[in-house]
């Protein structure tokens, strides 16, 4: 029955226009094993590409016929299975879809073995053995997509629908980022922190971790600046309420029994996995994320990667002719793509250009290596730190894009800072008033006697 079915699709090809429609954006010439089988696909495809129409048999012939790539008993082959092409009875549509939808894929996946193997055995220049997981993961998802699009006035009660469903979400425990992302992060988006060097990028990912795991989530952390070891200190001093400097110093049993009390809170797991600076991409983190399914039984449901810079790209191996603008872009699109793949949020961070690691008003601008990236984001936010900060314990937050909601919502905000637990809190509701007074003064000050700040925002930039 199988060999039988590319014979049957290539009937039905130049007999039934619709059926042609349907299938033709998804079948790809190296399903047909035969090679006259896919010199004729490969035409009716073209044909109905160029001209809007499938081919007769005869407009076929004379198609194949024009080819130089053929021999002449290659060329006969294909005239008489072109001239076999007679359909006695139109089949039932759903059953001819289904079939060749099954069709498609078994040869996805045969061919996807063959592909994997001959990779294993490093006899492809061009990919290596982690490629694999991606090249069986790709197959495993073909299929036939039926979906056109959504009509407005017909799937109106499937719209209607969507705006009252509940969006799944990861919430914070921070008031005001969960004011400005509508209740969380949502699932298959990029969500990303802007700051200087030592402003708190891994100190903010760390206590959303945390935070998370104990909303009883599965949290993957994926390093690639500090070691495991680092990484987890740092959430020890956020949930154990321990400061950092004083972790090593603290009894054994005292710190298991704080561990074992952690553990009674949350039924969730975070997995914390390093990698060289640079070395890993989103196939290697796709192929952790299998393996962690395989011998722990983890799926995550939010991951973190410190940071989106020091990543590698899948596309742009070694990649040391093509410019930053371009590498951090791939990056971000393709973690971007991984979210939506999984099904989760992803959050990472990028570092400020020189120019912007010491403004207290960074824009988007001062974004390093790629402007790429913020197009990609969905949420990307700047964290901003100075010295009268440091000292009120508190750091500044200023949305810079949001898919989200309105960007100009609570668009700068404080929260409270505690460095030596690596911890984020709420403010009080003073604190965020003060800041409105400060962009008041400084807008007063730049518009009517363009004289400097007091406040502590002095240095900020008004659009």
């Amino acid at each position: 029955m199988t060999e039988r079915v590319p014979l049957s699709i290539l009937t039905n090809l130049v007999h039934d226009e619709e059926y042609a429609r349907q299938v033709v954006p998804f079948i790809e010439p190296d399903y047909f094993e035969e090679h006259t089988d896919r010199v004729v696909y490969e035409q009716v495809a073209e044909y109905l590409t160029k001209y809007d129409t499938i081919p007769t048999k005869e407009a076929l012939q004379i198609e194949v016929g024009s080819r130089t790539d053929l021999t002449e008993d290659e060329f006969q082959l294909i005239e008489k299975l072109v001239s076999s092409l007679e359909l006695e009875e139109k089949p039932n549509s759903s059953w001819l879809l289904d079939t060749t939808e099954k069709w498609c894929k078994d040869r996805a996946i045969y061919l996807a073995l063959i592909k994997s193997i001959q990779v294993a055995d490093g006899n492809d220049d061009k990919l290596s053995p982690d490629a694999i997981p991606g090249i069986l993961s790709d197959a495993l998802a073909v299929g036939f997509d039926q979906h056109v699009g959504h009509d407005y006035i017909d799937d109106s009660e499937d719209r209607y629908a969507y705006y009252h469903r509940v969006e799944n979400k990861i919430p914070f425990d921070l008031d005001y980022f969960n004011k400005i992302t509508s209740g969380g992060l949502s699932d298959k988006t990029l969500n990303i922190a802007l700051a200087g060097t030592g402003v708190g990028k891994s100190l903010f990912m760390c206590h959303v971790a945390a935070s998370v795991l104990l909303q009883g989530k599965n949290v993957l952390y994926i390093t690639m600046e500090m070691s495991e070891e680092k990484i987890a200190e740092r959430i020890d001093a956020n949930l154990l309420d321990v400061n950092i400097q004083d972790i090593q110093d603290l009894p054994e049993q005292v710190f298991s029994k704080k561990i074992a009390k952690i553990s009674a809170k949350t039924t969730g797991h975070l997995i914390v996995k390093e990698y060289p600076t640079a070395s890993a991409h989103s196939g290697h983190f796709r192929a952790l994320m299998q393996e962690l399914k395989m011998k722990k039984n983890f799926s995550p449901d939010i991951i973190f990667i410190d940071y989106l810079n020091i990543c590698a790209s899948s596309r742009y191996r070694g990649a040391t002719n093509i410019n930053s603008y371009t590498y951090v872009k791939a990056i971000a699109e393709e973690l971007r793509g991984l979210a939506v793949e999984l099904g989760v949020p992803i959050v990472s961070a990028t570092q400020t250009t020189r120019s912007g690691y010491g403004s207290s008003d960074p824009n988007l601008t001062d974004t390093s290596e790629s402007f790429g990236l913020p197009a990609t984001a969905d949420l990307m936010f700047a964290l901003v730190s100075t010295e009268e900060m440091e000292q009120l314990n508190q750091i500044m937050v200023k949305q810079l894009k949001n898919r989200y909601n309105d960007i100009n919502m609570n668009k700068r905000f404080v929260v409270g800072i505690d460095r030596a637990k690596m911890r984020l809190y709420d403010c009080e509701q003073t604190a965020q008033d003060d800041l409105v007074d400060d962009i008041v003064e400084v807008q007063y000050n730049a518009k009517e006697d363009n004289t400097k700040s007091k406040s502590k925002f002095d240095d900020f930039k008004w659009e």
